[in-house]
């Protein structure tokens, strides 16, 4: 393996100290306006930037490549994560933070005197490589400034900059490039970086572990063999290339071995890059899972509420940042009140529960949008969506950094990072393909079938695009079209409009019945979360788990199971409930059994049995609780059996 050995010192006990009980308040305050501004400058980027695409295809050509400027940048982003993390916890903080920003507007300034498609994406690119360092950095230094006691109310603060980043970022990005042009949204960087260099430079501690390190180059080679071809896979699926093509099955066949292979390395390397090791801990393992699940509905949510506000509902907004603003503003609001009560209560589990029951409660009110939805309902819908989702952005971080010894927060930090970007990425392509074939199936049903008959195949196919309500000057040309028909055409045409609409509308809503199940797939994990003590001091050693949390989790979760077996038993029942109830079991029922029917055997047979179980077990102590794990085990066994996936 390729290693190479870093010598130094013994490392002195009071290194642990956090800087907040070292440094004084003005310093203190100087660091934080640093490690902010850094932030802010990565996630405003990428807002800013978006708005500009469609003048920055018209000027460099190259439409077939539009998505790579955003691929770019998110692929070297997402890799480098891990990579930054570990060599911060050997180096420091300090020079990859710098570093990354340093990298960051390098590729900045060269973006911005691209002269076609090719160099802006090698020059996103090298913006991703910078941005790697960025976020994980950031929140690995307040963990240096603060024990786990007091990050929450500083981490929810900076996690807020990403929601108001996307508030301001395309108004911005808009006004910019009206102005100025499309080269200045990579230029206006400079400023804010120049500013954020020097002052992380002049404040930030020259914090170093002096030990004995093996820099694992062989383990980063492998990472990013994997994960490149695996973000690709999901980018391109279902746009560039089917789901079921050479290229993107090929991709995940390579991936899965360079993934394969890295595992296997990280298990005998000395200081892996992502040991494989942190997932023997509960608690690492279930706030991984639960981070990839909100990371996946969030991003979901963002991509299609603008989609459905302005396509369905025909809302002129002129971005999607101001469609979004009520989602971002619950977002701000629950990051830092969470951030608060983390801190004072000390009690992490309660509001992860409590996170996924409002951002689940909000996407199912999203689910249950129709045509004639208001907006009075859409801003509802989204600022609960916000304030559920808000709360955890910053949770799970504090959560395993506090699982975890203070020498691999770097490590921990990254690794929670990184696979929230995955998340994204994932959850953003299966969502796209679930609407992309619901669109199309729900709009040849919803089709006018007079305009099957007068239009030709291949104009047809060219009016089957939800994008097209976008685009007032396409939709006014079509119009145009159709009233060479004479009236009868000016009917048809919005007939179409209608038809698109609905389509596109249960289309989009069906994205959101999944980012349903994805928040009920979280609740149901981080009841197996465990809750340790926040540390007061960073030299203060990892807590063990008190066991009292356990019959609260039983009881919590079979309240949940019980709820969701009422439901479904109603006359009047969600068919998407009933429908999702069906397809967790295999064999079980009938076949010629309808969606409804086996639902509603599910739940009866199933889920309210496990919900009994479940209450029951929490009942008690002591003894009891100890005869009360065999049974949960057993009601899981009894599951397992039957078929139930879900």
């Amino acid at each position: 393996m390729a290693q190479t050995q870093v010598e130094s010192a013994p490392v002195a006990a009071q290194e642990y100290r956090p800087l907040s009980a070292t440094v004084s308040r003005g310093r203190l305050a100087s660091i934080l306006i640093g490690v902010m501004l850094g932030m802010l400058l990565a996630s405003l980027d990428q807002t800013i930037v978006g708005t500009a695409l469609p003048h920055i295809v018209a000027d460099l050509g190259g439409l077939e490549h539009y998505a790579w400027v955003v691929t770019a940048y998110l692929l070297a982003s997402t890799v480098t994560v891990p990579i930054y993390g570990k060599l911060s916890d050997i180096y420091g903080r300090r020079v990859f933070f710098i570093g990354g920003m340093i990298i960051f507007l390098i590729g900045s300034a060269l973006a911005g005197t691209s002269q076609n498609m090719t160099q802006l994406i090698i020059y996103r690119g090298i913006q991703g490589l910078g941005a790697g360092g960025m976020m994980p950095i950031a929140l690995a230094i307040i963990g240096d400034i603060f024990p786990p006691s007091e990050r929450g109310k500083w981490q929810g603060l900076f996690v807020a900059v990403f929601g108001f980043s996307s508030i301001i970022g395309p108004t911005l990005g808009g006004w910019i490039t009206d102005n100025w042009g499309w080269r200045w949204v990579f230029y206006v960087n400079m400023p804010v970086g120049i500013i954020a260099i020097l002052t992380a430079g002049f404040v930030l501690p020259k914090l170093v572990n002096r030990r004995k390190h093996i820099i694992d180059y062989l383990g980063s080679v492998f990472l990013i063999a994997g994960t490149v071809p695996l973000l690709l896979a999901f980018s391109w699926a279902g746009t560039q290339y089917d789901w079921g093509s050479w290229q993107i099955v090929g991709l995940f066949i390579f991936s899965a071995v360079m993934l394969i292979t890295f595992y296997l390395i990280e298990l005998r390397a000395p200081e892996p890059i992502i040991s494989p090791r942190l997932f023997k801990n509960s608690i690492f393992l279930v706030s991984v899972i639960a981070t990839f699940l909100v990371s996946a509905g969030m991003f979901g949510a963002i991509l299609y509420i603008p989609l459905f506000v302005q396509g369905v509902l025909g809302n002129s907004a002129t971005n999607s940042g101001v469609v979004l603003t009520p989602l971002m503003i619950g977002f701000i609001i629950s990051s830092i009140v969470g951030g608060q009560l983390l801190s004072r209560t000390g009690r992490y589990k309660i509001l992860a529960i409590l996170g996924f029951i409002v951002a689940a409660v909000g996407m199912f009110l999203l689910s249950r949008m129709t045509v004639s939805t208001s907006e009075g309902e859409v801003v509802r819908d989204m600022i609960i969506t916000g304030l559920g989702i808000g709360v955890m952005m910053s949770l799970f971080t504090i959560v395993v950094q506090n699982a975890f010894p203070y020498r691999q927060l770097g490590e921990v930090t990254a690794g929670i990072t990184f696979f929230r970007s995955i998340g994204s990425t994932m959850g953003v392509a299966v969502m796209g393909a679930i609407m992309t074939n619901t669109f199309q199936s729900e709009l040849q049903s919803n089709m006018p079938a007079i305009l099957k008959r007068l239009v030709p195949a291949d104009k047809l196919a060219q009016l089957q695009n939800p994008q097209l309500l976008l685009a007032p000057d396409v939709v006014a040309k079509i119009q145009h079209s159709f009233a060479a028909l004479g009236p009868q055409g000016l009917v048809i045409f919005r007939q179409l409009i209608d038809a698109i609409r609905l389509s596109l509308s249960t289309a989009i809503t069906s994205v959101f019945f999944l980012g349903f199940i994805i928040m009920l797939l979280g609740l149901f994990s981080v009841f197996f979360l465990r809750e340790i003590p926040l540390r007061k001091s960073h030299e203060a050693p990892v807590a063990e788990a008190p066991t009292s949390g356990t019959n609260r989790s039983r009881a919590l979760l079979g309240l949940t199971l019980a709820l969701v077996a009422r439901e479904a038993q109603k006359p009047d029942a969600n068919p998407q409930i009933l429908e999702t109830l069906s397809n967790t079991v295999n064999g079980r029922y009938p076949h010629e059994w309808s969606d409804e029917q086996r639902g509603k055997a599910v739940a009866q047979d199933i889920i309210e049995p496990l919900a009994i179980t479940l209450l029951s077990s929490s009942i008690g102590n002591g003894a009891a609780h100890g005869a009360s794990e065999g049974t949960a085990s057993e009601a899981s066994d009894t599951v397992a059996a039957s078929g139930f996936i879900g």
